[in-house]
């Protein structure tokens, strides 16, 4: 079986499904996208790891890394192989003394350890060939076929972090990972990048 090797390019709100989010892999050294409906939770852990956030406390899915450490076992790559009635279903495919061992997943907890292990995402290519769409570079089509722009993270930045200063958005962010509201120091540390980015200019 081909697989062909996903990164993943963002996370938006779903447009079909209230409450969910649409995780968007892109194909390396090709055009298609793949939407993938996910929940909440999952798009958060996806979120904190995209945004190079550390909360103060381990997440499920650094839990299962930090597990996964001390009996010294790797996971190796993520594969999505089947596709069932609009359903990605995805395998962990992990090393152990020696040992190749496969277990079942769900696509987006899959994706959420691939960034923690930072392992490669592979999708079967026959799976791509009927799910995968093509799109232009700088914009991605939802499940629905809408085109939106490339998201950093799931929700609309808050208001007046352009009137605060860098110190003031330093202390911003840390009380929102303190909070554990990480799509909000999410937009944060995009700010304080911005910022940064103009004074080294």
């Amino acid at each position: 079986m081909k697989k062909i090797k996903l990164n993943v390019l963002g996370i938006s709100y779903s447009q079909t499904q209230s409450g969910a989010y649409a995780l968007v892999l892109s194909e390396v050294g090709g055009d298609r996208r793949l939407p993938i409906i996910i929940g909440g939770f999952e798009a958060q852990a996806i979120v904190i790891k995209l945004e190079n956030l550390n909360p103060p406390r381990p997440l499920t899915h650094d839990l299962f890394r930090n597990f996964s450490e001390l009996m010294k076992a790797n996971l190796k790559e993520v594969f999505i192989h089947k596709l069932d009635e609009g359903v990605f279903f995805s395998q962990l495919i992990i090393t152990k003394d020696g040992k190749e061992i496969i277990m079942d997943s769900r696509t987006s907890d899959a994706v959420a350890l691939a960034l923690r292990f930072s392992c490669p995402i592979y999708i079967a290519e026959e799976i791509m060939d009927k799910a995968g769409i093509v799109i232009k570079e700088s914009e991605y089509e939802d499940a629905e076929g809408e085109e939106k722009q490339k998201p950093r993270s799931p929700k609309a930045s808050p208001p007046g972090l352009s009137e605060l200063s860098l110190s003031e958005l330093k202390t911003k962010l840390d009380e929102a990972i303190k909070a554990e509201d990480y799509e909000k120091a999410a937009f944060i540390r995009d700010e304080i990048g911005k910022r940064e980015g103009k004074e080294k200019k």
